[in-house]
């Protein structure tokens, strides 16, 4: 029959090799890391707040002309392990291209520029991830828009991964840079006046399904 002592030097043993014991945190692999290695494999979908496309264009030469579209939903499979199993196709709405000014919002919509009416949206399908870095990655694909489909690469970049300190979701976020000829779209309205090639930052922060 155990004595009270007994049964107290028993639990603070007990006690002691678990405190010898490292603890296993589950949050762990959610702490922030800017290594992409440490990303979770899984499927992915573009936080729609967090998700734009920055533009830019020569206008007659005196200035840089920026706008954005806001409108962009995705999805993507991340597999940090192996590249070549990476996945993403992205959805944009043409229809929220802006440029700040609402004269020049309606004729980017129109059939000279967009013709959103006609085209709502165009759509990127990533076919080709390939690693320049250990931070950094060219995503070729195809890119269409105004119902002309081309291949498009761009240039991204890691930023970090780790759980959100706000929504508490698993993130993971990238930028990325590309340049278009936009008359490869037949958007031939006004060249060589306006300039032919739309600079394109892109930016997204995609949340773990």
């Amino acid at each position: 029959m155990r004595t009270p002592l007994a049964a107290l030097l028993m639990v603070m043993a007990a006690a002691h090799a678990h405190a010898q014991t490292p603890a296993q945190n589950p949050a762990q692999d959610a702490a922030p890391t800017t290594d992409p290695t440490q990303v979770r494999a899984g499927s992915y979908v573009l936080d729609a707040a967090h998700g734009k496309i920055t533009w830019s264009v020569s206008h007659l030469g005196y200035s840089t002309y920026y706008g954005q579209i806001t409108d962009v939903s995705g999805q993507a499979d991340l597999d940090p392990k192996d590249p070549g199993k990476n996945r993403l196709t992205v959805t944009i709405g043409m229809g929220s291209i802006n440029a700040l000014n609402e004269t020049l919002n309606r004729h980017l919509q129109g059939p000279d520029f967009f013709d959103t009416q006609k085209f709502p949206t165009a759509t990127f399908t990533a076919t080709l991830v390939e690693p320049t870095s250990p931070t950094t990655a060219r995503v070729a694909g195809s890119l269409t828009l105004k119902g002309v489909t081309k291949p498009v690469a761009f240039d991204a970049t890691f930023n970090r991964a780790g759980l959100n300190p706000i929504d508490k979701r698993y993130t993971v976020g990238f930028d990325g840079w590309a340049v278009i000829k936009r008359s490869d779209f037949g958007v031939n309205a006004f060249l060589p006046a306006i300039g032919d090639d739309v600079s394109l930052r892109l930016e997204g922060e995609f949340k773990a399904q």
